[in-house]
């Protein structure tokens, strides 16, 4: 009989850059506009085929940008101050589209 493997699943607090990582000369964002027109992913399998995967953002994704991110963590932070926005917006301006 197998034995079953265990897990050990890792917390946040545990979480911690360890000392021989080294990002001198990295750059932050360096291919974040690459990403958002979408990638593809090819896995080589060891049988000589290959699975192809287009991943493209979904219909009507926004991204936002790192600096406001730290402010609406999700959707709902977004629409909900979106909306209370589009209250300040005249109503002529509304009907308008301007």
């Amino acid at each position: 009989m197998k034995k079953a493997m265990t897990r050990t699943i890792q917390t946040i607090e545990d979480d911690t850059m360890r000392a021989e990582y080294d990002f001198t000369g990295g750059v932050r964002g360096k291919h974040y506009r690459a990403m958002q027109g979408g990638y593809t992913i090819t896995v080589h399998k060891a049988d000589g085929t290959s699975l192809v995967k287009e991943v493209k953002p979904a219909e009507g994704a926004i991204m936002l940008e790192p600096d406001v991110r730290k402010y609406f963590p999700d959707s709902n932070s977004v629409n909900a101050i979106l909306r209370s926005l589009i209250r300040l917006i005249p109503a002529q301006q509304k009907m308008h589209g301007a």
